[in-house]
């Protein structure tokens, strides 16, 4: 009887995450929004109060509610209202802002700035110590966001405060969580484009059986824990979602492949102009051929006979996830960068607004892109599919994307300007921890590892609590505590200083 129940609960752990249809890109575009609010009052605090100056039990719980908390109520408790809780963000920013400035903690914690010598000496030469890629505040938050959003969705989709309408859906539309999937492969995309940009500035190029090594190198890791989830989710009989990759395939399987499918289409650059080039050529063929033959039935239809068709959703989203991947390194190929701008006065408030300028610009080339392929009247008429990972899903991930970086990049510039005038490696290693949210930047540090402890503590907790029957407030507080336990983990190694390289 109890194996009969076991299996009739795992079957209804499947059909919850299943035939899903998801929702509104706008929906999903405001809750997702809730980080950057978070991150604006903690800016906010950190200018006005000095309140994350010194690190403290206090300072850093404030970090946690704001940077992981609010995003948690914005996809459980506030799922309907992610407007109020914006709104509930903001009136203390505003508050806090209209307040005089906390002159006694600011000065002899403000880090050393540029020295601007009245503007007669803006030199393109870097300062002391300083390499030609910079580590951006902004680009942490962004990355450290989007982790800590992905993390939490895992789990959360196992509990019904979780709206179903933010789960993966079956084939048609979007949702948050597959909004997840794509935007962890750009943002590795985006710091894939550093060995790129070092190879550039030292003039060599790397030969291609090279760059194959390197990324196998990469690959090897990842590949493992692929087969290690495959293995484990085989034998503890878990509940999984054929339709989501396949049988066998899962996520770490994508993310093993890419490395070296990057480094054979890096060759390619000596004939097509950019990444973002490459990126579209790749998903329009792709779309050409699902549409001008039955690979798009045989994926949606065709019985799993074989290894190739137990496996197809994986093997044929692949593509769709190297162009998001490659549409990523382009981004990074202007956001890493010290100077985006070589040419003319070059100053840091130059710098900053062209920065500002080129985000805002591919933001709205990448959104124009996304409404042809889909509008109906004026456009393709083409559906969001994520299991096909087909163009307009592409186009939707890597808009979504550059219009996050803008929104992070804009906040950055409007509170810590000073971090652009620094001058040697000291005095920007400074402006950067001043400029940095503690739990943000603990999260980015060891990504790919925070993200494997989180899938190890999503399958501890689905084994011991039956998630479908926790009512609301008790599946936040084990959110919470997962999110916390999480956030201890990568906070410590961060203050370890160790660095855990997948």
């Amino acid at each position: 009887m109890a194996a009969a129940d076991a299996q009739s609960y795992k079957q209804l752990k499947e059909d919850f995450v299943s035939n899903l249809s998801g929702g509104p890109v706008s929906e999903i575009n405001v809750v997702t929004g809730i980080a950057s609010v978070a991150l604006l009052l903690w800016s906010v605090l950190q200018v006005k109060q000095s309140f994350f100056r010194t690190s403290n039990p206090v300072s850093l719980l404030v970090d946690f509610l704001l940077n992981v908390g609010a995003p948690l109520l914005s996809i459980t408790l506030w799922s309907s209202t992610p407007l109020l809780l914006a709104g509930l963000l903001i009136s203390p920013a505003l508050l806090v802002y209209a307040l005089p400035q906390n002159s006694q903690k600011k000065k002899p914690k403000l880090p050393p700035t540029a020295k601007v010598n009245n503007g007669a000496n803006k030199s393109d030469k870097d300062g002391a110590g300083m390499s030609a890629l910079s580590l951006k505040p902004f680009l942490t938050h962004y990355r450290g966001s989007m982790l800590v959003l992905t993390c939490l969705a895992i789990l959360a989709v196992d509990f019904r405060i979780f709206p179903r309408r933010f789960a993966k859906v079956e084939t048609w539309g979007t949702s948050l969580m597959d909004l997840g999937v794509g935007s962890f492969v750009f943002s590795a995309g985006v710091v894939g484009a550093r060995p790129v940009l070092r190879e550039r500035a030292e003039g060599r190029i790397t030969p291609l059986h090279q760059r194959l090594l390197s990324s196998l190198r990469h690959s090897f890791p990842l590949l493992v824990l692929g087969v290690i989830r495959t293995l484990s989710v085989k034998g503890l009989d878990y509940a999984e979602h054929v339709t989501e990759y396949g049988v066998h395939w899962n996520f770490f399987f994508t993310l093993g492949f890419l490395p070296p499918f990057v480094a054979i289409f890096q060759s390619i650059l000596q004939v097509v102009p950019s990444y973002a080039s490459l990126s579209v050529i790749l998903a329009v063929l792709y779309q050409f051929v699902l549409e001008s033959t039955n690979l798009k039935g045989y994926i949606f239809l065709a019985p799993r006979t074989d290894l190739i068709s137990m496996n197809r959703e994986g093997l044929c989203s692949f593509i769709g996830y190297l162009s998001i991947f490659l549409a990523g390194q382009d981004t990074g190929m202007y956001v890493l960068p010290r100077r985006i701008k070589s040419t003319g006065a070059v100053t840091a408030s130059s710098q900053r607004k062209t920065l500002l300028l080129t985000l805002a610009a591919w933001s709205g080339v990448w959104a124009a892109l996304y409404y042809f392929s889909t509008n109906p009247v004026r456009g393709a008429g083409l559906d969001v599919s994520r299991r096909l990972a087909n163009l307009p899903y592409v186009l939707w991930i890597v808009a979504f994307n550059n219009a996050q970086l803008f929104v992070f990049c804009l906040i950055d510039n409007v509170f810590f300007p000073s971090f652009y005038s620094a001058q040697d490696a000291r005095a920007e290693k400074e402006a950067y921890e001043t400029a940095t949210s503690r739990v943000l930047k603990s999260f980015n540090k060891n990504g790919l590892a925070v993200f494997l402890i989180a899938n190890l503590l999503t399958g501890l907790v689905n084994m011991t609590v039956p998630t479908l029957h926790v009512g609301p407030i008790p599946a936040v507080g084990i959110l919470l505590a997962y999110s916390a336990v999480l956030a201890g983990i990568a906070v410590a190694l961060d203050a370890w200083n160790i660095t855990i390289k997948l």
